[in-house]
């Protein structure tokens, strides 16, 4: 029977780059793989064989190099026996299937894991039972704007898997061991035979993990884990803010087969105050004055985190006016120092005013008028010349 081309078979040009030959026999391997399709495997298995036998001479240069330029014969000729089929290649298809994934014997495919956990919906070689660490856990904790800022000690509750103190983590019962799979020899698989060559499954008696428990644990049912919930002490330094993020290693979950624990990681939600904002490591508050003192000048009480201080403001202040007190703000994170506060003044209009109050303004305004606020002059100065207007206000 004439064999077909080599090329035709893949699909590619005879130009085509190593790559795009490893990518065609990569699709249709896994098209015409016998486990792909088990209800016509004979069919397959044979479209296999070819995409293998196409795949393997093509991606060897020299091999190609003498099929490009005498075809079938030229491998024939070599002693590559072609013309034999798999018999005169001395390889077998399931193995070029599984170098081709793997890329050589590093045991990684470029799916970036097992191809045969990926491509059969199972582990394969890989053992179940192998050493994992714990999984991470996330725990939002809610903290006071004060207590963000100079830092505190809390307790928290965590839900989590731990060590089982009974078996330590070995899933046996205490006096017992573990015993060697009779049906796999504890490799944790077995070697099926399938047409014309072998396929690695994974063993149905012990999971893959190569040993089976036949006396488990008690306390965790033979899974060397326990639900617990934990209380953990947890620092949180000062400085934190809203969204700061802390991680607590080995505070997370129990790892398998004695693998080491996970990390906890706390998200920090810090309360809104009622008086203090935040912008980075400065504290922001608003303080209400009365007319007479903005007027006159004189000391006020300003709140800090660390209770009243008195401060001055000169005469004649205006709303709005931003006055400094130096380390008075937020400790810096994980650094030397601290921010400052920035007063906002707000200055309050009186307002229900009775009869001798509302005569006294009066009687005070017509006295101002002699002096100009220069606020309004300036005002007035700047419309007239906009406008062009010779009047006042």
């Amino acid at each position: 029977m004439t064999k077909r081309d080599y090329y035709e078979i893949l699909g590619v040009s005879r130009d085509a780059s190593p790559d795009q030959i490893k990518k065609a026999y990569r699709r249709l391997a896994i098209k015409y793989h016998p486990d792909k399709n088990p209800d016509n495997s004979k069919e397959a298995e044979e479209k296999f064989k070819e995409v293998s036998e196409a795949y393997k001479i093509l991606s060897d240069s020299e091999k190609r190099k003498i099929y490009d330029q005498y075809g079938h014969a030229g491998l024939e000729a070599e002693g590559v026996g072609a013309g034999a089929g798999f018999g005169g290649f001395n390889f077998d298809p399931f193995k070029i299937f599984e170098e081709a994934f793997r890329g050589g014997s590093s045991g990684e495919s470029f799916f970036g894991g097992d191809i045969f956990g990926d491509f059969f919906g199972r582990r394969g070689r890989t053992r179940t039972n192998e050493v994992r660490s714990g999984r991470d856990l996330q725990y939002v904790m809610e903290v006071s704007f004060k207590e963000a800022a100079f830092g505190v000690e809390k307790k928290i509750q965590v839900p989590r898997y731990e060590r089982c103190e009974v078996c330590k983590g070995s899933g046996v019962a205490p006096g017992s061991h573990p015993e060697t799979c009779p049906v796999c020899g504890g490799t944790g698989y077995v070697e099926v035979t399938q047409g014309f060559f072998s396929i690695s499954r994974t063993c149905s008696r012990c999971q893959g993990r190569g040993t089976i428990i036949t006396n488990p644990c008690k306390n965790c049912r033979g899974t060397g884990r326990v639900h617990r919930i934990r209380k953990v002490k947890v620092s949180i330094p000062a400085g934190v803010d809203n969204g700061s993020r802390l991680r607590l290693r080995e505070e997370g979950e129990a790892g398998l087969a004695g693998g080491s624990p996970g990390d906890l990681y706390l998200t920090i939600k810090v309360k809104p105050h009622p008086i203090f904002k935040r912008e980075e490591d400065t504290v922001i508050c608003e303080i209400p004055v009365t007319f007479s003192q903005a007027a006159l000048g004189g000391e006020v009480e300003v709140p800090t985190l660390e209770g009243k201080v008195k401060m001055k403001i000169p005469p004649g202040t205006q709303t709005n006016k931003i006055f400094r007190l130096r380390g008075r703000g937020i400790p810096r994170l994980n650094s030397y120092g601290r921010g400052d506060q920035w007063v906002r003044v707000i200055v309050e209009t009186p307002v229900n005013l009775t009869r001798e109050q509302k005569e006294f303004l009066k009687k005070f305004d017509e006295l101002n008028q002699e002096n100009e606020q220069p606020q309004i002059k300036e005002f007035w100065n700047k419309v007239k010349q906009i406008f062009g207007w010779s009047g006042g206000s």
